[in-house]
């Protein structure tokens, strides 16, 4: 069986923030939700977090069936981390310990270390170009693992290496017991390191297996909000490489923002400055302009999406046509072929086949029927304060511009409401509803006049 814990409790204190580092986001998650995400696709039959600072607030994020909290009251190192929570491992478990603040490590990489781990200790390291900050891993001439040093201790000539220690070790939970009792604090930062274990066990003559690992995202971490950055980046660029590789067309890579899960279809065409929230699939042939967000939506085969357009928690049909500088609110279904114009907002809303909303709308809490009509200022007044009504226009209705429907009403098939109106009564199928006041025009009337003009 595999256990995983999971080291999160610390402050984090160079991202200059009063949130836990492990809670600051990446891709809009987490970055300890994206290493619990790994860890259950390794086979993590329980997953220990180590939480200490804002352990509160992190305990709610990650809280889950699956996940036993352990809070680290001091901060006295990863050794010291891993021993909060390593006697509520089974005996029997092969132990993973990963870190929170590494959230891209790829599966890959830890399926090679747990392997590794049936036969003894096992860890990850990687070679990088600036190895600044981490512990380097010791070799003899031959090559064999001797150990890891961290930066602080390190001499300056293994401060020139260049392999770097990951932090992920493997081990079974009894001998990963055993050598954690024997750590000790003797060095400049007297906190109990947890690689202090590869060396005890190598010591006793135990398998200390090395994996390399030759993914640069395997060892990024965050420790900055420049780190952050960049590390989002690259993420970022990861999945933007990979929509490509499946035919999607991405006007510029740098400029497109996945926080969630994308699914594409064949030939989708994304401009620059976009962003996919949550879960949105775009079936083949869509086309998302610039500057749009979209959260949580499906959008259908060969629809358009003109630039501008904010989409949250709606499903849009083939061909349908959406802004520029649109509003879809969740609950809203825009049929086949229907078009949502520039400036107009909907939300719960069913808009029918081929029906239009051209422009300067609002749509709420409505049924739209097909090749029906809504023209330029038109508005629903779908509440009254404490309850929504909803406003049905059936098949082929037309409503002329800056009218007012107000909820609940019903327009029926060929309802036609003449400009200006505002409808307050059910309309029969074919009627004209004309609602407004007659115009008067008066002679002789004279403009209002500022008290400093003079005839």
């Amino acid at each position: 069986m595999l256990e995983v814990i999971i080291l999160a409790a610390g402050h984090g204190s160079r991202m200059q923030s009063s949130t836990a580092k492990v809670l600051h986001l990446l891709a809009g998650q987490p970055l300890v939700s994206h290493v619990l995400g790994t860890a259950r696709e390794v086979g993590a039959r329980r997953i220990h977090m180590v939480v200490g600072h804002d352990a509160d607030a992190v305990q709610a994020v990650v809280s889950a069936p699956d996940v036993e909290c352990h809070l680290q009251q001091q901060q006295l190192g990863t050794g010291h981390a891993v021993q909060q929570a390593i006697h509520n491992c089974d005996s029997e478990s092969t132990v993973l310990v990963l870190f929170g603040d590494v959230p891209l490590i790829h599966r890959d990489s830890l399926d090679e270390v747990i392997r590794a781990a049936s036969s003894g200790m096992a860890m990850l390291s990687s070679y990088v170009p600036d190895p600044t900050g981490y512990g380097r891993v010791l070799r003899d001439a031959e090559g064999a693992f001797q150990g890891v040093v961290e930066e602080q201790d390190a001499t300056a000539d293994q401060r020139r290496l260049s392999e770097i220690n990951t932090g992920v070790l493997a081990a079974p939970a009894a001998a990963f017991c055993q050598y954690l009792e024997r750590l000790t604090n003797d060095n400049a930062q007297g906190e109990y390191y947890l690689p202090e274990v590869l060396k005890l066990a190598r010591e006793d003559g135990a398998t200390v297996t090395v994996v390399q690992s030759d993914r640069a995202l395997d060892c990024l971490g965050v420790n900055t909000p420049q780190q952050l950055e960049q590390l989002e980046r690259l993420h970022q660029g990861a999945l933007a490489d990979q929509l490509m590789s499946q035919g999607v067309l991405i006007a510029d890579r740098s400029r497109v923002d996945i926080r969630g899960a994308l699914h594409c279809g064949r030939d989708v065409c994304i401009d620059v400055n976009t962003v996919f929230e949550g879960t949105v699939t775009l079936a083949g042939g869509v086309s998302i302009g610039a500057n749009c967000i979209i959260s949580n939506s499906n959008i259908g085969e060969g629809a358009q999406v003109h630039p501008f357009t904010h989409i949250e928690g709606a499903e849009i049909k083939a061909g349908a046509s959406i802004g520029p500088y649109a509003r879809i609110r969740p609950g809203t279904v825009i049929d086949e072929v229907a078009k949502v114009g520039n400036f107009v907002e909907i939300k719960n809303t069913h808009l029918g086949r081929a029906a239009k909303a051209s422009h300067l709308a609002y749509l709420g809490d409505a049924d739209v029927g097909s090749k029906s009509n809504v023209g330029a200022g038109t508005i629903t007044c779908n509440y009254d304060g404490a309850n929504k009504y909803r406003t049905v226009l059936g098949e082929s209705v037309f409503v002329g511009s800056n009218s007012t429907l107000v909820a609940p009403v019903t327009i029926d098939a060929g309802g036609f409401v003449a400009a200006g109106s505002t409808i307050t009564d059910n309309v029969a199928p074919d009627q004209l509803a004309v609602a407004r006041g007659r115009q008067r025009n008066v002679d002789g009337w004279r403009r209002p006049k500022k008290p400093e003009e003079t005839d």
